[in-house]
């Protein structure tokens, strides 16, 4: 597909909740080797502050989060239950710790190298999860802080559809049983409806 406009720090540096709902329908890309691997973002959260339970910031300024403190529009590339990677945008004011987590996305470019690192799972399964699309596109630790606005950057999102109201389910953020109200239920997910992709 034609490569868009790339987006711009100010897209980034924003509300946190406003950046996860506004990245459904932009186009995730990550080049490897002079390839461009990716597709158009169908699932995002938004993780915002130090008082956000759910929100790694939780525990302040570490080792961690820091690239959460800084400029927007960096990769936040974290390791989970030692063995994935996630993926997020650090948005909002440098200073103040928040990021959109990248969670599925449809997969439209590079498919012949996510079908081997995704096999033997269908198509549909390929991306619909955060781990999923990391594992996919190659995306790891090496890639944390990572300038997404930079020219030359191996990871950047460029402008795709917009996604009308209707078409976005809005619900709690996935996997935080453990998280204290009112940061488990708080509306911060969003996701394209109806596509085959995502799993629940």
């Amino acid at each position: 597909m034609p490569p868009g406009k790339r987006l711009p720090r100010d897209f980034y540096a924003r509300d946190t909740v406003l950046v996860a709902r506004e990245i459904l329908g932009a186009t995730l890309v990550r080049v490897e080797n002079g390839q461009r691997l990716g597709g158009m973002i169908l699932e995002a959260e938004a993780y915002r502050g130090e008082e956000d339970q759910g929100c790694h910031a939780r525990a302040g300024l570490t080792r961690r989060t820091r690239v959460m403190y800084g400029p927007p529009g960096h990769a936040y590339v974290y390791f989970t239950y030692g063995m994935h990677w996630m993926l997020n945008f650090v948005t909002q004011a440098e200073g103040f710790p928040a990021a959109v987590l990248v969670r599925a996305i449809l997969p439209q470019e590079g498919r012949d190298v996510i079908a081997v690192r995704r096999n033997p799972q269908p198509a549909r399964l390929w991306t619909d999860g955060p781990a999923k699309l990391c594992q996919a596109l190659g995306i790891n630790g090496s890639h944390h802080g990572l300038d997404l606005c930079r020219d030359g950057s191996e990871i950047f999102v460029e402008q795709g559809m917009s996604i009308r109201e209707d078409l976005v389910e809005i619900s709690p953020r996935v996997g935080l049983g453990s998280v204290p109200e009112p940061w488990r239920s708080v509306p911060w997910r969003f996701r394209v409806a109806g596509s085959a992709v995502m799993g629940d």
